[in-house]
Formats: C-alpha cells, structure tokens, sequence
C-alpha cells in the first residue's frame, strides 16, 4: 500500500484511543467493519470530539496495512504535519496585514499532485491550504517528498466543509477565484493584490459545482493547443505565479 509508511500507523485499541486521547494529529481511523459494542461508541465520540475522519473498512485492508500486527481491528493513520484551522489562521494574517492567498483544494486526491501544489504555493508565497476532511490525499511521505519539503513551512487547513469553508472566507472578505473554462475574464484580468482564496478542484471531475457557484470571480487560463485544460498542479502553478506577479 502506498498511502502509509511504518511510522505513521498505530495499532490496537489502547494505543490508538491513547493516541487520539494525547492530542497527537491522526489523518484518520479504520475500524474493522461489524466493530460494535463499547470500542465502537468510545471511537465515533473521540473522532467526532477531536474532527478525525473515521472509516469503516473490512477486516482485509487492516490486514494489508498490518502485515502481521495485531491491529485488533482498529489502525490509525498518525499526522505527518499539525492541521490547522482556517478560522483561527485568517484573522491572524489579517491583524499582521497580510492580504491572505489562500489555496484550497476541493478533492486533490492524488498525493503527487497535492505534494507539488504545495510546494509551489509555498514557493509564490501563499500563507496556507485548505483541505477536506474527508476526500483528499493524504498527507504522507510521498506527499512530502514531493512537495520538496514545503508542507512542513506551510500551513494546511483541514475543514469539514469546503464549501463552509468558501462561505467564511467570503464573509471574512476574501474574493473566491476559481478557474472555468468559457469564463469572460482571463487570469491576468484578476486582481490578486486583494485577500484571495485559489479554489482547485480534482484531478478528474474538477470543482464541485456548488462550490463554483460560490466563486466571486471566475476566470479563464488563455491557451493556444487543442487541448482545454492543464493538469491540476500544472494549471495551479500558473494561477499562484500570476498572482506572485501581481503582489511583486
């Protein structure tokens, strides 16, 4: 399995419900499928308390991730990075009078491509990510080799709702920009000197509708080929680069 290394997993119940307890970063929990009784109901309490996705997963994949351990059927996915909230990251850029660049990812899934997002947006100066609980890559050494580092410099915000997310940086006055193919304005057009919150979407369905309908402003990335898109990381790189030239 690519998506953990050794370090990060945890296993058994003590240990794991100790570790959650601690206050130490989880990604997630998988819990063996048909779990009941007193571990189940402590488990859902403290993934909820502590906002730690928690999955239900047949007693074959813990077999995977455990090679031979005794999970009893319980295996967390510790934190390579601490998550933030983007609650309590807006106002503090905000009060140092950074106008924020924010990037949030709407479904980055693939670990390469968020590893080479956030090495360019730390690279152009953005001050943070935003990314779904649940949905998303998982921040794991691959992630981090790729992003050369970066992901241990910038903050990465991890919220229960992009779409709640949109709506408080809207309302914290940061302009939503998301790129659309057939929109009026091209990327140059966009005033990135203002607050600004990049919206990304997946790999393969893009951003989700009812986040794009929430964007202040929608912009096009001028291409010549035949092709109509770029790749995720690639289209990102170009949008955070433009928005770099701008703030000088």
């Amino acid at each position: 399995m690519k998506d953990a290394s050794k370090n990060q997993l945890i296993f058994g119940r003590h240990p794991v419900v100790d570790a959650i307890n601690s206050g130490k970063a989880i990604d997630k929990v998988l819990l063996q499928r048909g779990t009941t009784g007193k571990i189940e109901i402590e488990l859902r309490k403290l993934c909820k308390k502590f906002e730690i996705p928690l999955q239900y997963a047949p007693k074959e994949r813990l077999e995977k991730f455990a090679k031979g351990k005794n999970h009893q059927g319980i295996i967390a996915f510790s934190a390579l990075i601490p998550y933030y909230k983007l609650e309590d990251l807006l106002p503090l850029l905000f009060e140092r009078n950074y106008p924020p660049l924010i990037v949030v990812l709407d479904g980055i899934t693939d670990v390469r491509n968020f590893g080479a997002i956030a090495r360019t947006a730390e690279g152009a100066g953005a001050h943070g990510l935003v990314v779904p609980k649940k949905g998303a890559a998982l921040i794991n050494a691959d992630a981090m080799k790729t992003s050369a580092g970066a992901l241990t410099y910038i903050p990465v915000c991890r919220e229960t709702s992009i779409s709640a997310a949109v709506d408080f940086l809207i309302m914290s006055g940061v302009q939503v920009v998301a790129s659309e193919l057939g929109a009026a304005k091209k990327l140059q057009d966009i005033d990135f000197s203002l607050p600004t919150a990049i919206v990304m979407g997946s790999e393969g369905d893009g951003i989700n509708p009812g986040v794009l309908k929430k964007a202040t402003e929608r912009f096009v990335i001028p291409m010549k080929g035949k092709t109509d898109s770029f790749n995720v990381s690639v289209a990102a790189g170009m949008i955070l680069y433009e928005a770099l030239r701008q703030r000088g």
